[in-house]
């Protein structure tokens, strides 16, 4: 099969109109020149220069292969500079991200994000996100973070109580602590992605408290919109408290999370602690806070600021 090496090495010899010159051009020592012209007269089978004392002459069948050989390496060309140009795409930074992490804190962070890379974000629960990380679908996870667990590089970004999430307008607002009585007739929404759902679901029956319910949803954008429209109240981190939603901690349950940046084996080789995705998530986070800790009118609860104290 033809090469376009055997075709550069044709022109060379007609253009300069000799071996020794085209040798030089093509920065090649001239019998290997000489050896791949007449490769390629072996694959054409027919002779395609006068090989003179003096000179070099071009055959009926060089003159045939010539305008051809000229075309292609035009396209040759052609295909260099256009596509040869375009930029490499740049390999993404692969986010993971827990289901139950709270929108407006992954908002904040990717309008925050000034990185090289793109970003392509993936959803799961723990299990998965660690999962995937290990086989290194992914290359950090920000998720729920073990300190006792050496497996991965991670860094805590939040600890944050679990609290009951009211309505702003429902009348145990101003309450500095729920006790599992105040819930007794209350409509609850469960929200099925909850880390603690079993644990919570336990918490009030062992003190014989079973709400009706008005909503299961895995969505917790979706439930947190139904507590603030007075569908029902529910259990959530501190963290997904917005905006008409008072957050009020509740006595006695004492489950915490904390939430942070866990990192794959090859992360700090490719990327660096430092990365920009990561201080992007450092820097939203306290504008996260503040804004989860804000009721209606935009004004401070207290009891709130000592609760996540």
């Amino acid at each position: 099969m033809l090469s376009r090496i055997q075709l550069r090495q044709f022109l060379a010899v007609v253009d300069t109109g000799s071996f020794t010159r085209a040798a030089h051009y093509l920065n090649l020592a001239q019998p290997s020149l000489s050896a791949g012209i007449r490769e390629l007269e072996r694959q054409l089978g027919t002779q395609l220069f006068l090989r003179e004392r003096r000179r070099i002459g071009i055959t009926a069948a060089g003159n045939a292969l010539l305008p051809l050989a000229r075309t292609i390496e035009r396209d040759f060309h052609r295909v260099e500079s256009q596509v040869g140009s375009l930029p490499v795409p740049q390999r993404p930074v692969r986010l993971g991200v827990l289901d139950t992490i709270a929108s407006a804190w992954l908002e904040a962070a990717v309008r925050l994000y000034d990185g090289a890379e793109p970003l392509e974000v993936t959803e799961g629960n723990e299990r998965e996100l660690l999962s995937t990380l290990a086989n290194g679908t992914i290359d950090l996870a920000l998720t729920l973070v073990d300190a006792e667990d050496q497996r991965h590089v991670s860094e805590i970004l939040l600890e944050e109580e679990y609290c009951l999430a009211l309505p702003a307008t429902h009348h145990l607002v101003g309450t500095e602590r729920i006790i599992a009585a105040h819930v007794a007739g209350e409509t609850m929404i469960a929200r099925r992605s909850c880390e603690v759902l079993a644990e919570t679901s336990r918490f009030f029956t062992e003190r014989g408290i079973r709400p009706r319910f008005s909503l299961r949803s895995p969505h917790d954008d979706r439930v947190m919109a139904m507590v603030r429209a007075g569908l029902g109240v529910t259990v959530a981190p501190r963290s997904l408290g917005a905006n008409g939603i008072a957050m009020i901690p509740i006595a006695d349950f004492g489950l915490m999370r904390r939430i942070g940046l866990v990192y794959g084996a090859d992360w700090e080789a490719q990327f660096g602690l430092g990365h920009p995705i990561s201080n992007a998530f450092r820097e939203s986070r306290q504008d996260m806070l503040v804004a989860a800790a804000m009721d209606v009118n935009g004004d401070w609860r207290a009891q709130q600021n000592r609760g996540h104290r």
